[in-house]
């Protein structure tokens, strides 16, 4: 496995960590060439790799790409941290292309539309009386509502601008009070994000309306080819 990008994600990426944070690895790699071209080349292309302790997941280029065209807000934010554990030439041709991979339907859809769904389903189970986004993420239930509303403020950035704010930390109390309100009053938590989502539906978005499909595939074209020489 030859890794051309890995960094720091997750809470301590947007300046949301505490004392009980994990610290969360994120990266991707590129396959052999030879094994790409040969009989099992889908799946090698469309692997990822995860390991715990430390908490590290690695996707593929090709599945690594695949889901950030869809502007995947997980795997998109590799290509906008301020720092890196491993960064390759390779690794610095795809952040010099990340906005590339951003479109305005698919970023109102990945950030906009994730996070009301999940507003919406805590409401559905604390009507039902039950507690917590599923059955066993009860005790995270604060920590999900904060993940939900950095997610449209991620959003609304990106459609103003055409750049990721990855660190949030600005807007630390808020997102830690909404966190409270999912946990404490699932109703507010519920309005709150159907009027984000309405400010992020009303953006006059800078975004095109599709991603740059073409120059993400020709990258990992060269890509790919490069590896070969090697």
């Amino acid at each position: 496995m030859h890794t051309l990008l890995m960094g720091v994600v997750g809470s301590t990426a947007y300046g949301l960590a505490t004392a009980e944070s994990d610290e969360d690895l994120l990266g991707l790699y590129i396959a052999d060439t030879r094994k790409v071209l040969g009989l099992d080349g889908a799946n090698v292309t469309s692997g990822s790799r995860v390991t715990t302790k430390p908490d590290v997941t690695m996707h593929e280029l090709g599945k690594y790409c695949g889901l950030a065209l869809k502007c995947n807000p997980t795997v998109t934010e590799l290509l906008w941290l301020p720092e890196y554990r491993v960064e390759t030439e390779a690794g610095r041709r795809l952040r010099a292309l990340r906005g590339a991979f951003l479109s305005t339907e698919y970023v109102r859809s990945a950030y906009g539309g994730y996070a009301v769904q999940q507003a919406r389903r805590l409401l559905g189970r604390h009507e039902a009386g039950k507690e917590g986004f599923s059955a066993d993420t009860a005790k995270r239930t604060a920590k999900h509502g904060r993940h939900c509303l950095r997610l449209l403020f991620q959003g609304q950035q990106l459609l103003r601008t055409g750049e990721l704010l990855l660190d949030v930390s600005a807007h630390r109390e808020d997102l830690f009070a909404v966190g409270r309100l999912a946990a404490e009053d699932p109703a507010a938590f519920t309005l709150r994000f159907e009027q984000e989502k309405a400010a992020l539906d009303a953006i006059d978005s800078v975004l095109p309306d599709r991603p740059d499909r073409e120059a993400i595939e020709t990258l990992v074209v060269d890509l790919r080819l490069a590896a070969l020489a090697d």
